[in-house]
């Protein structure tokens, strides 16, 4: 067995320490409470000694914790002196898009850490899904993405830590003559007969796709054949208006010429955007990105669940972690 210690379990542990409460230790360092226990477990099979007594109402550091716990303090000090040189470097984040749109919530979360840290460096590049940007995030090639977090494996998700930011109310996305295009929303019955393009060729973002697919069939409607997805505004353009189906998309994305951005109601869908990344990435972007979150989301009620609408049982059981 390898007697390496990872400074994650002496994380772990010290906020437990610190709380002595696993739900609020694993809300702190923004990873599920299943995975802080199974961590904590690892650290005191490691050591050969309990950490922590636990009870159905509390939890209490033994001796060995006591004692373990100034150590491990002043060893992940060192170990964030160490990695500090990192904090000089940029931050390189994937918004998910590669065009614009007025109220995209990656770019809007950009633009404010920007203004609140103009001294650090964010990188944006603007292609991809959250299926593809995961890959990066997990070689350390990329630092943080956005996009629906519970679309991606299971395997995936256990290594990744994310941060509940905004639902984001989902629309078709329709070229301008369409038959359904003048009408200011559309009730998901509307769209009976219409097949809907959710992406689904497209394998960087096969989590919106599994949204898109499970809104569709909950509802009796017909998923589009998969085609291989546009890049850029031109060709998402021309795409629509060879193409014809409505394309599921988001209030507030893209900004296509000669298409319409419609809103579906009756029920309302919900996508839930989080904030993505490793769980061990300690860098003041970061830290300003959690800010501009916690900021804009308030303000503008970003994670209030309207009455009436619709979101997959797995987005709105992160909501409750």
């Amino acid at each position: 067995m390898s007697r390496d210690l990872h400074p994650r379990l002496l994380r772990g542990f010290v906020a437990t320490a610190e709380t002595l409460h696993f739900g609020r230790a694993a809300e702190r360092l923004h990873v599920a409470q299943q995975a802080l226990s199974r961590d904590v477990r690892a650290l005191e099979r490691l050591l050969g000694d309990a950490l922590f007594t636990r009870t159905t109402r509390s939890v209490e550091l033994t001796p060995a914790g006591l004692g373990l716990l100034p150590r491990a303090r002043r060893l992940l000090a060192l170990h964030d002196e160490i990695l500090s040189g990192a904090a000089h470097r940029p931050l390189l984040l994937d918004l998910n898009s590669d065009v614009t749109g007025p109220d995209l919530t990656g770019g809007r979360l950009l633009e404010r850490a920007r203004a609140a840290r103009p001294d650090g460096e964010l990188l944006a590049r603007f292609h991809g899904g959250l299926a593809a940007a995961s890959a990066e995030l997990l070689a350390h090639r990329l630092d943080v993405s956005f996009g629906r977090f519970a679309g991606l494996p299971a395997g995936v998700r256990a290594q990744l830590a994310q941060v509940p930011v905004r639902l984001e109310r989902v629309s078709v996305m329709m070229k301008a003559g369409h038959v359904l295009a003048d009408r200011p929303t559309l009730r998901l019955a509307d769209l009976a007969g219409y097949p809907v393009d959710v992406c689904a060729g497209n394998p960087a973002t096969t989590e919106w796709a599994d949204l898109g697919v499970r809104l569709l069939r909950e509802h009796g409607l017909t998923p589009a054949a998969p085609y291989v997805p546009p890049v850029g505004v031109d060709e998402t353009a021309r795409y629509l208006a060879r193409h014809g189906d409505p394309m599921l998309t988001t209030v507030g994305g893209p900004l296509i010429p000669g298409a319409v951005n419609v809103p579906l109601v009756d029920p309302v869908p919900l996508s839930l955007v989080s904030l993505v990344h490793r769980p061990d990435l300690r860098h003041p972007g970061l830290v300003a990105l959690r800010a501009a979150a916690a900021e804009l989301g308030a303000r503008e009620q970003w994670l209030l669940r309207p009455a009436g609408s619709w979101l997959p049982a797995a987005d709105g059981a992160l909501l409750a972690v």
